[in-house]
């Protein structure tokens, strides 16, 4: 018998760095603001999948007023935030009534998440307990220290993405842990809770929009996507 699927999309972004007032999750994008895209992205892998939307208590009026302005019908629900994205999570994942599943937490501004992603995603989670989309880094980097830098070797690293998908009553647990500001995801949670984490292949489309020019990226990646 499968799991339970379920998909938190955490939201909590202010644009600072997209120098806009508007939240950067709200931001059109090819027609539709940002965060309708990521949600959709999940709907279209299953319609049977359910998901929770964690925003800040702020932002929810707007996002209401936008799904009506769009007539954005993904069936998703609504949770609010807390004041860290460590906060959020745990609200996300304490509103999920089951005690059991799987669970797939993913940024809101990654609204170019492919079905094949979140498929392989929900697969090696289930054998594994965790499954975390990465991919290899492309350029050189080197380590700095106060009065000098040294190359290191590329293949040993991998930039992390999302979705970070896990057993449900595990990622649950690991979020019972104390938050300190080493704790920048959810597989730095479960690790530091003890659990092993499972690295996956991620994709370089898989953007996280941050900054204008991430923008006019995905705005790209879209029309090649539709016009392909």
């Amino acid at each position: 018998m499968n799991k339970k699927e379920y998909a938190i999309i955490v939201a909590g972004g202010k644009g600072t760095r997209m120098n806009s007032d508007v939240p950067k999750q709200f931001l059109p994008l090819h027609g539709k603001p940002i965060l309708m895209h990521t949600l959709e992205a999940f709907y279209n892998y299953s319609s049977d999948i359910e998901i929770i939307l964690v925003l800040p208590a702020n932002d929810v009026d707007t996002w209401k007023n936008l799904c009506i302005q769009h007539s954005f019908s993904t069936p998703h629900h609504l949770t609010i935030g807390g004041s860290s994205r460590f906060q959020s999570v745990k609200n996300g994942l304490n509103s999920i009534e089951n005690t059991s599943g799987l669970v797939a937490i993913h940024d809101g501004v990654r609204p170019l998440i492919s079905t094949p992603i979140i498929d392989a995603s929900f697969r090696i989670a289930a054998a594994h307990k965790s499954a975390v989309a990465a991919v290899r880094l492309k350029e050189s980097i080197r380590v700095t220290t106060q009065d000098t830098t040294e190359a290191v070797d590329r293949s040993l690293y991998r930039l992390i993405q999302t979705p970070q998908t896990f057993d449900l009553e595990m990622i649950r647990s690991a979020y019972e842990i104390d938050e300190v500001p080493s704790l920048t995801d959810d597989a730095s949670v479960a690790e530091k809770a003890g659990h092993k984490i499972s690295l996956f292949e991620g994709s370089y489309e898989n953007i996280k929009v941050t900054t204008p020019e991430d923008l006019i990226i995905a705005e790209a990646l879209i029309n090649r996507k539709n016009n392909g």
